[in-house]
Parts: C-alpha cells; structure tokens; sequence
C-alpha cells in the first residue's frame, strides 16, 4: 500500500481515506451508531497512527450526524427534551475525557477502539425491545443526566460519537422506539462532537488532510445511509452487520497486539 509524506508522517493516498469515509458514513446514517467506532480501526488498518487515527473522523462526525439526523426529525422521531438532558450531561464530560487521551497513549486507544467496535457488534445482534423498564419515564433527568455524563467521558477519550451506548440507553431505560432512538441519538452525537473536536484540536492530534478526506467520504455516505434506512429489512441486516464488526474487530485488536 503506497503512503504519502505528511510533515514527519506517512499517510495513506487520499482516495483510500476517502472510500473508507463512504463506508464508515453510510453506515453511521444507517444505523445512528458505529460511525467512530468504525472510522478509527479502519484508519488505522490504513497506516494511520494511533491519536490521529483516534480524532482525525471527528471533523466528519459533526456534519454527518446533523445530515443523518434531518430525515428523523422530518419525521417527528427526536425526542427534543431526552437530547437536550444528554447534552447538557455530556459536554462537559467529554472535555474531561478528550483531555486524558493524551496521557493514555495512541496504540492503547486503537485497541480500545477496537474492542468498543466489538461491543457495538454484539449490541446490534442482541434484541433491543421497544419497551421499556416499567417505572422510568421519558423525561427524567436524573435519569439521563448522569448516563450521558457516563457517556461523554467515554466519548472525549476515544473520540467516539457513544452512539452504540446511547442507543441501549433511549431504548430499554427510557422507552424510546428504535427510530426515536437513532434519531436523538444523531442529535446528541452532534453536539457531542463539538467540544470533543475543540479539545482534541487543541492537544494537536487532528490532522487535517486526513480529516478532510475521511469527510469527503463520510458526509454524503451518512446522508445516502439514513434515507435508505426506513427501505431495508432492518432486523437481518443489523446482524449481518454486527457479525462483521465483531469479525473485523477481533483481527483489528489481534493486529494492534501482535505488530510492533
């Protein structure tokens, strides 16, 4: 695989970083989780290393979660009130995570993206019912809050939009349908991003021609992915899907453990 010189680094050839946007993109708009989860492995097969391969698809994450979510909320499927609670939970944790990357290291992160890329594998094998643990109502936010706190200092650490808790989250404790939950999702994604990007801009692990590329790919893949979402047989193919991930995961993780 030919590589570039960028400054010190080699990178790979932007048509590779690109096609790997469209794939990571379409299916982020497909299913509201795996768009991170997904990016950073894939960078990182590519020759990207570890803190860029970690932030370089944040660039990407904010517009292709605003396009992905517009299709929901044209159907009336975010739930506004649950959003806003996550948010306000989650923003000022994932400054806080963002902030501990630096001192874990670039090859730790990689593998923990890709044992997160396994666990959103596994999420979308196991049934998710729309309903519900009695007793919990939609608009708690003693609830939401403190989860989506959980969730952000997650999400500042691994660069990850936390789409693959998130959605466990608005579907069994909240009570949210599986396209109300990928809709707020998408939302809460979104803003997420923006103090994850700011924060990890700042520590200097965003490089921004891979970033560029990797979102000339991922921003209309998410926007082709969340209108086909509402065609397709939902349930077949979110397994087929989450036994690729475990599958491309488990050799991801393999691979970062055995390379030097």
């Amino acid at each position: 695989m030919a590589h570039v010189a960028t400054g010190t680094l080699l990178m790979p050839p932007w048509w590779e970083v690109t096609a790997a946007g469209l794939v990571v993109g379409t299916l982020f708009g497909l299913f509201g989780v795996g768009g991170s989860s997904f990016a950073t492995p894939a960078l990182g097969l590519l020759g990207v290393p570890g803190l860029i391969a970690v932030a370089a698809p944040l660039p990407a994450t904010i517009p292709a979660a605003m396009i992905g979510m517009i299709a929901y909320i044209r159907r009336h499927q975010v739930e506004w009130p649950i959003a806003r609670w996550a948010i306000y939970g989650g923003v000022p944790a994932t400054v806080v995570g963002a902030l501990l990357s630096k001192h874990v290291g670039g090859r730790p992160l990689l593998i923990a993206s890709g044992v997160v890329l396994a666990a959103v594998g596994v999420r979308l094998l196991l049934p998710l019912h729309d309903g519900r643990l009695a007793g919990l109502a939609r608009r708690r936010a003693g609830i939401v809050v403190p989860a989506a706190a959980a969730i952000g200092l997650f999400t500042g650490l691994l660069a990850n939009g936390g789409g693959f808790l998130l959605v466990p989250l608005f579907v069994m404790v909240l009570g949210l349908t599986m396209p109300e939950s990928a809709g707020t999702s998408l939302v809460v994604i979104a803003a997420l991003s923006v103090p994850t990007l700011a924060t990890h801009w700042a520590l200097g692990h965003i490089n921004w021609n891979i970033a560029a590329a990797f979102a000339l790919g991922s921003i209309p893949g998410a926007a082709v992915g969340s209108h086909i979402a509402q065609r397709l047989p939902a349930e077949s193919i979110k397994r087929s899907f989450g036994i690729l991930l475990i599958i491309f995961a488990t050799y991801f993780v393999g691979r970062q453990i055995v390379d030097p």
